[in-house]
């Protein structure tokens, strides 16, 4: 965010029929490979490397092509068919298995209070840095939630939408803190979320073009009554403000029933950046209309020092102070690799 485009400025939509995966027995219900010794930590998260982790796809059926991953891929992304059946896979299941979780809870909340309350929407939040691959994390777990029986609707909004206007960040003099925390619309934020965990028939969130790089006034989001909503964002795991009085409000993590949180070393995350804004100077920032157009005439050398000062002065602080201190607040953690691929995944115990 702030001075670069935050994310892929073009969004992949989700397209054509959507055949259902089909689980077998549930891949951590047992395995034909020797039980692993339990694990002796007292880490509040359970931690699996990439093999364990991967090992608990072995039953279920693979439901997206190569096609389905290159529409889903965002630029500069190295998604996989293979990362998509080792990670995301067996993480489709276990959010799948925590929907159901919920819905058996509410049934029995109900019975015991003698009430009559509808299933609403459950909430997932996805965090990260920028260029860490967050989005197309989220546009990946859409699709895949999408083919489980019991999750046929999935709306994805990120947070973007929910920036000032540039022209009220530049009236508060923060348009070279865009992404920091300060620069949303946190009450609408809160208020949107709040809305679609109530239940509410429609609820509509403001339109961010990464285009123009800024809200498109006369566009809108519209979230009815999803199965699941997935919420995207750099700082979606942020705590409560502390107000004047001591006293805190409500956090937009209060409304999430489940939390990922894509990680990765600073220096990797900044090298994606890097490598990434030399890649949009010949494709997005070329379009005439990029408020971004302006990088496409810098030469190799020009290009990799500006971006390198963006990260500089920009996202590796809000990295440092904002992003990263929200880690353990996730319920599971997606560890990055050098490769892009994720290495190991680390889960709140239950």
């Amino acid at each position: 965010m702030s001075e670069h485009p935050s994310e892929d400025p073009h969004p992949r939509a989700s397209t054509g029929p959507l055949p259902a995966l089909v689980a077998g027995t549930a891949p951590w219900a047992g395995s034909p490979s020797k039980p692993e010794p339990p694990n002796t930590s007292h880490s509040p998260f359970a931690e699996l490397d990439r093999q364990a982790w991967a090992r608990l796809a072995d039953t279920i059926e693979q439901p997206l092509n190569q096609d389905d991953v290159d529409r889903l891929r965002g630029i500069g992304e190295h998604l996989s068919l293979n990362e998509v059946e080792q990670i995301y896979l067996p993480l489709s299941r276990l959010l799948s298995i925590y929907v159901e979780s919920a819905a058996q809870l509410r049934s029995a909340a109900n019975e015991f209070l003698g009430e009559q309350t509808l299933r609403t929407p459950f909430v997932i939040g996805v965090a990260g840095s920028v260029a860490v691959g967050k989005s197309t994390t989220a546009r990946v777990l859409q699709e895949m939630l999408r083919r489980w029986p019991s999750t046929p609707r999935v709306e994805l909004v990120t947070t973007d939408g929910f920036l000032y206007p540039n022209a009220e960040l530049q009236r508060r003099g923060l348009m070279d803190r865009k992404g920091f925390p300060e620069a949303y619309d946190r009450r609408a934020l809160l208020r949107m979320v709040s809305e679609v965990k109530s239940g509410k028939p429609e609820v509509r969130a403001p339109w961010y073009s990464h285009l123009v790089y800024d809200i498109v006034p006369d566009r809108e989001v519209v979230i009815r009554q999803p199965d699941v909503l997935i919420v995207e964002g750099l700082n979606v795991l942020q705590p409560a403000r502390v107000r004047e009085d001591g006293t805190t409000g409500l956090a937009l993590s209060d409304f999430f029933d489940f939390s990922i949180y894509v990680d990765a070393k600073p220096k990797h995350i900044e090298q994606w950046y890097v490598d990434r804004f030399m890649r949009w100077r010949d494709g997005a920032f070329a379009n005439p209309e990029s408020y971004f157009h302006q990088y496409s005439f810098l030469d190799d050398e020009q290009a990799q020092a500006r971006a390198t000062d963006i990260w500089s002065r920009i996202n590796g602080p809000n990295l440092r102070a904002n992003i990263a201190p929200t880690r353990s607040r996730a319920r599971l953690v997606m560890a990055k690799g050098e490769d892009h691929s994720v290495s190991r995944v680390l889960l709140r115990k239950v």
